[in-house]
């Protein structure tokens, strides 16, 4: 899986969110940055928040956000090295 400047500008936006407040949505200005705008619109498109402009999670947008917490949790909590085999 390839990780395109478009996926990643859509992942930032849903880092915006709060999954742990279905009441909190967000709004995107006509004056952000172009990329922000159009990442925006597709996730609109793809069913995963409410306006085109942001809105609210939809169901399928709250399982994605959960999904991306819980993946950048993962990847941002230092672990120690793993042992290797015949060293430990």
């Amino acid at each position: 899986m390839l990780f395109f400047p478009e996926l990643i500008q859509e992942l930032e936006v849903l880092s915006r969110f709060d999954p742990g407040n279905h009441q909190q949505g967000i709004k995107i200005h006509g004056n952000a940055d172009r990329e922000v705008i159009e990442a925006t619109r597709r996730l609109f498109h793809k069913g995963l928040i409410s306006q085109v402009d942001g809105g609210y999670l939809t169901s399928l947008g709250l399982e994605v956000v959960e999904h991306l917490q819980a993946t950048l949790t993962i990847l941002s909590t230092a672990y120690p090295a793993p042992v290797e085999p015949g060293h430990g």
